[in-house]
């Protein structure tokens, strides 16, 4: 295949950036960016969990994923009561799904943790970003959270206990990066003109001790091999394995792992 529009090499991220406490207001803020894609993530937290945990003790997270309306070349309509955009709903599902993996929601409390992704500028991979920049606002709102004093007993209530530390809520990190074939040739970090022409594109989840956590991968009028796979996944891993350390970089010594 010809040479990479942005001159980069096959097995090679864009420049990414995680700028914390990025808003006031939220206890953790990120503007997460990879190459010009660009992905404000926020964590809030609210005390109380939807009504199939009421009473259980347990924490909940969840996510909600929008593109701004001038993110891309042409306006996008912002959502509206009663309109579902169904791609939304998938990477929303998907960025909690992810997060969900690393929280031990059982000693979080009776709290939900909101995270918040909104797609400010879009060239390819804004889920893989929202992620990587989530799961740094995650540990920034979990830090703010620690900090906090005790809420009042309630009646009827089970009996609020104190946060533990952050590395005990949190089980690892998470990252997220895409793949793709294009003429035959494995790409890691697809911008969006590699993402409308590959011939398979490829969306990898990991966890820091590289557990997977998804797949998601499909051909476009092509197929592939098992070992065209093996060489995505490969390139995943090594791409998650830089992301990871960026993370690691940005947050310093919050950084919730020995390593």
């Amino acid at each position: 295949m010809t040479a990479r529009a942005d001159g980069r090499k096959a097995d090679q991220l864009r420049p990414i950036t995680f700028k914390r406490k990025f808003t006031r207001q939220a206890p953790g803020s990120v503007l997460a960016s990879m190459g010009t894609t660009t992905v404000l993530c926020t964590c809030t937290i609210e005390e109380g969990v939807p009504p199939f945990l009421k009473g259980s003790g347990k924490g909940w997270l969840t996510a909600e994923y929008s593109m701004l309306p001038g993110c891309g070349g042409s306006r996008k309509p912002r959502d509206r009561a009663g309109k579902v955009d169904g791609r939304a709903v998938e990477i929303q599902r998907l960025i909690g799904r992810a997060m969900r993996a690393i929280v031990n929601l059982d000693v979080l409390g009776e709290r939900c943790l909101w995270l918040d992704c909104d797609v400010i500028e879009s060239d390819g991979g804004t889920r893989t970003t929202a992620i990587n920049g989530a799961f740094v606002a995650l540990v920034d709102g979990l830090n703010w959270l620690a900090k906090q004093p005790l809420r009042p007993a309630q009646p009827g209530k089970p009996e609020p206990k104190p946060l533990p530390p952050v590395h005990e809520i949190l089980k690892d990190s998470i990252g997220a990066v895409s793949v793709g074939l294009l003429e035959g040739t494995g790409l890691l970090d697809l911008n969006y003109p590699e993402d409308r022409d590959a011939q398979v594109d490829l969306n990898l989840v990991l966890t820091g001790a590289g557990h997977f956590v998804e797949v998601q991968a499909g051909g476009e009028e092509a197929t592939f091999s098992q070992a065209q796979l093996d060489r995505l996944l490969a390139l995943g891993r090594s791409g998650i394995a830089e992301i990871r350390a960026l993370q690691k970089k940005a947050l310093g010594k919050s950084w919730p792992f020995p390593k």
